[in-house]
């Protein structure tokens, strides 16, 4: 830990100058990734190979020296092992078959078989703890029980989740079930992550914004809660982070609602609201607006800025709010990081 500044930060230490990673960091945006992948073949086949999953994982640490690596892998390869169809459409993202009802909960496979499917991401992070920098951080992540279960139901993830929420509406019971068991699984998945090296987990609930109310808190909330509570009786140390993005006022709390070490905040919000109304419980991560890694200029070191000065008070992670996109500039990533270093 003594060279590891993500995790400093995750153990509630402010310090002078916040440590850095990217939510996508390993992606289109860069040529080595494109390169990588077509050598794959397509999406899936890279997440499957360890060799070449390691090997784009370390490609922005290369490049950048990123504070933190995190797994290149999916979301949706959780539902894949439960028993779901998953594939991708080109230029359109994931697809996955449909879960309509209590009978297709009831016919997913149990948490402890999800392990056959999922080896080889376990595989990738035993050679990323070997060939990782000693002071890089190796985080594994996945997604939340809500975000996965609006693809498992939906088949993909636009149209502001509407099959989930039908389905949430018409069957409350079997919805919550599909939750539990998504849960079961991901405890499973993330336990195993950590036995094969990671030092960190993070908990993605991409489309915890949609969710409003009670919704929030049984389906959002709860869920993650159960993951950290449950994650924590078997790997103590280890720290987690939190992602509801879009999560508005939900943010506030989120920390001892759920047990999360860290709450990432997405770019909704404002750097000095969040220092007021979120740092106050523990690490934030975040917030800069992903679309800066397109534009670059001074509007990107003046807002790199501001949000380093807004939460200095505390312990932060320097991230965007979003995943970076294919459309960036490598450039603008390296000018965001010498603005953080720099100051």
């Amino acid at each position: 830990m003594a060279d590891k500044t993500i995790l400093k930060a995750l153990a509630g230490e402010t310090q002078a100058t916040p440590p850095i990673w990217m939510m996508r960091q390993a992606g289109r945006y860069l040529p080595e990734y494109r390169a990588t992948r077509a050598q794959a073949g397509d999406f899936l086949s890279l997440c499957y190979n360890p060799d070449l999953a390691a090997e784009v994982t370390l490609q922005p640490i290369r490049r950048y020296g990123f504070d933190g690596a995190i797994l290149f892998a999916d979301i949706l390869l959780i539902g894949q092992a439960m028993g779901s169809k998953l594939w991708f459409a080109e230029g359109e993202g994931p697809r996955m078959s449909t879960i309509t009802d209590a009978a297709g909960v009831a016919a997913l496979r149990p948490a402890s078989d999800v392990h056959e499917t999922l080896a080889p991401i376990y595989e990738t992070l035993r050679i990323l703890s070997r060939e990782l920098p000693r002071e890089t951080t190796l985080i594994g992540f996945a997604g939340a029980p809500w975000t996965v279960a609006t693809y498992m139901i939906g088949g993909k993830g636009k149209d502001e989740q509407k099959a989930a929420h039908a389905f949430k509406a018409a069957d409350r019971a079997a919805f919550a079930q599909l939750i539990d068991r998504i849960a079961d699984a991901t405890v499973e998945y993330l336990s195993a992550q950590i036995d094969a090296g990671a030092e960190v987990v993070k908990i993605f609930d991409s489309w915890a914004g949609s969710l409003k109310g009670q919704d929030f808190a049984d389906f959002s909330e709860a869920p993650i809660a159960r993951i950290i509570r449950d994650l924590k009786a078997r790997h103590p140390s280890t720290p987690i982070i939190a992602f509801p993005r879009e999560a508005g006022d939900g943010y506030i709390g989120f920390h001892k609602r759920t047990g999360a070490d860290c709450v990432a905040v997405d770019d909704s919000v404002d750097a000095a609201w969040v220092a007021q109304n979120v740092q106050v419980d523990g690490c934030v991560q975040g917030n800069l607006k992903s679309s800066h890694m397109v534009t670059g200029g001074q509007p990107l070191v003046d807002e790199t800025r501001r949000i380093v000065d807004a939460l200095k008070g505390g312990p932060h992670i320097f991230n965007l709010g979003h995943g970076i996109t294919p459309d960036a500039n490598p450039d603008n990533v390296q000018l965001m990081i010498d603005t953080v270093r720099g100051m």
